[in-house]
């Protein structure tokens, strides 16, 4: 488990840098991050209309960005969902 904890903020951090901080992700980095680390799920996000309700979703202070703590909530739910957990 520690690699793959290890794995997510590397590849988080990753993203995140492009535009600037390494702390959050804009719309343009967490659609990369999406359609490249989680093509599966981004199959249901095609549209950037999509993107922008899921990212929505996630943007807990609505500042149009997403912390890691924020995008750790995506990784929970699809977590859940591949392990047949209800939630």
């Amino acid at each position: 488990m520690e690699s793959a904890i290890c794995t997510l903020v590397t590849q988080f951090k990753e993203y995140a840098g492009k535009d600037g901080s390494t702390s959050t992700l804009s719309k343009d980095e967490f659609q990369n991050l999406l359609t490249s680390q989680l093509p599966n799920y981004a199959k249901n996000f095609s549209s950037p209309a999509a993107v922008e309700q899921l990212m929505s979703s996630l943007d807990e202070n609505n500042d149009g960005e997403l912390t890691f703590s924020e995008f750790w909530q995506l990784i929970g739910k699809l977590a859940s969902q591949q392990g047949g957990f209800g939630q």
